[in-house]
Parts: C-alpha cells; sequence; structure tokens
C-alpha cells in the first residue's frame, strides 16, 4: 500500500502579533525573518499517515511538498517521523497559487508517482485556511474525499473513518483510494522524533520535481480565484494609568470608568 501525506510550509502561527504583516502586492503573509514551520494539521496528517504505514505490512509512506528550497525542512521533518520517501515539486513560473492550482498540482504529482491507496493532508492550512486543496485533488484523481477525519482504520478493501461533525462523529467506509483530510485529535498528536532519525534524515535524498516532470494543465496552474485585499486591522489602542494612593482608592475609580464607559 501506498500512503501519500501532503505537507505545507508556513509561517509560524506562534508569531508576534506585531510582526504580522501583509504584502500588498500578493496579498500574502510576509515571511521576513520569521520562522517558517510545518502546517499543524499538516503534522497531524503526517502522524496519521506513519500509524498507518506501522500497522500495514508492506505499507510505505511517501511526503509531498509544493514549495522552493526553503520547504525542504518540512520534508526533512517527515524523515525524522520515519517517512520512506520524501518529493519537492517547484517551479520558478509558479508564483501566487490559491487552492485549485495547488489541488492540480499535487493531484498530478501523486499520478506521476503511479498514485497512491491512500492520500492524506490537513483538513486546512493554518495561513490561508481556504480547504480546498483535499477535495480538490480528490476530484482531479477521480476519487472519493472525507474531510474532517480524526481516526482512519483499514481493512482489506475500505477505509473507516471516523469524521467529526456537529455534536458527535460519524463513521463512514470508503473503497480504496482515497483523499482523506485530517483535523487534530488524542490519537494522532505528532511524536517527538527521535535523535537517530532526525540525524538520518539530513542525509536521505529528497526528489525534486519541476512542472516539465509532470503532466500539468497550464491553465489549471493559474489562481482561479484574485484575492483583491488582504489586510490587518490598524487599532487605535488608549492607554490610561490611573493613580490612587492605595487599593480601594483605585478599585473605586476603576470602578468609576467602567460605569461611565458603560462596560459594567
Amino acid at each position: 500500500m501506498h500512503i501519500v501525506v501532503c505537507l505545507k510550509h508556513v509561517l509560524d502561527p506562534e508569531i508576534t502579533p506585531r510582526y504580522f504583516q501583509i504584502d500588498p502586492e500578493t496579498n500574502r503573509p510576509e515571511n521576513g525573518d520569521s520562522d517558517m514551520v510545518l502546517d499543524s494539521f499538516a503534522e497531524n496528517a503526517l502522524e496519521l499517515a506513519i500509524q498507518l504505514r506501522d500497522k500495514t505490512p508492506g505499507a510505505t509512506v511517501t511526503a509531498i511538498c509544493l514549495g522552493d528550497e526553503s520547504s525542504e525542512e518540512v520534508l526533512r521533518r517527515a524523515f525524522a517521523f520515519t517517512a520512506n520517501a520524501a518529493v519537492r515539486v517547484w517551479d520558478e513560473e509558479w508564483g501566487n497559487l490559491d487552492g485549485q492550482a495547488v489541488g492540480h498540482i499535487l493531484a498530478q504529482t501523486i499520478k506521476t508517482l503511479g498514485g497512491a491507496e491512500l492520500v492524506l493532508t490537513g483538513y486546512q492550512a493554518s495561513d490561508i485556511e481556504e480547504g480546498l486543496v483535499g477535495p480538490i485533488m480528490a476530484e482531479e484523481l477521480g476519487i472519493p474525499c472525507v474531510t474532517l477525519v480524526s481516526e482512519l482504520e483499514l481493512d482489506e478493501e475500505s477505509v473507516k473513518s471516523t469524521c467529526e461533525a456537529e455534536g458527535g462523529y460519524t463513521v463512514m467506509s470508503v473503497p480504496f483510494p482515497a483523499v482523506f483530510t485530517i483535523i487534530s485529535s488524542e490519537t494522532n498528536v505528532p511524536r517527538l522524533p527521535k535523535v537517530k532519525d532526525i540525524r538520518l534524515a539530513r542525509s536521505k535524498p529528497i526528489t525534486q520535481f519541476e512542472s516539465d516532470d509532470i503532466d500539468l494543465d497550464p491553465v489549471r496552474c493559474q489562481p482561479g480565484v484574485k484575492l483583491e485585499r488582504a489586510y490587518v486591522l490598524n487599532r487605535d489602542v488608549n492607554c490610561e494609568i490611573l493613580s490612587g494612593s492605595d487599593g480601594s482608592e483605585l478599585a473605586a475609580e476603576l470602578t468609576d470608568k467602567l460605569l461611565a464607559l458603560k462596560i459594567v
């Protein structure tokens, strides 16, 4: 069984808010000197892929990332999780890709690899949060897609998935092959890689694909939706220091202020 997990290199969500900026030309977050990390839901998908591989004799896991050279760090992390292979796909001609274009490129990359029985990805990326890539890959590959999945169980002909639903969970089975978008749960908390695996990950080869290596539709590699504007709201914050000689006096003055502002 071949399991493919799609990863994404994103700006660290824990960045200090005052350092977060939007590029006015691309309407995307500016990287600057901030750390880039593996998207958290993609990391959950990676952990689940490795768990399934370890339970299935003969199974292998291939990690795929669409990005420039800096994105190889997330593929090294996949190797540290003991993924069997890693593929980075990128072309300098690709610019501000949207979910539709990313889904097309990743689906064609999977076809170039010979297909997969299972394709796992995070249910949405922490930077854009469109949640489109998984369903678009499934459409491109002509296979079922199940979203908001927390757990997967394999049998000989199908996959049983536990999915988040309003007020609880639903359980459904779909035949191979299929795409699953993964959420965070207690059962797919990312592992802490062993030191030995981290060291070995540095020397493992990463396969690189460019647009000429994949059967791509140039039109579908262009954004289907134009993002007109993304920006950070400017909020004026006024800070007033209350004066007083003791706690009771300060409390009384604070109460008067809150009453005047109709907060309490």
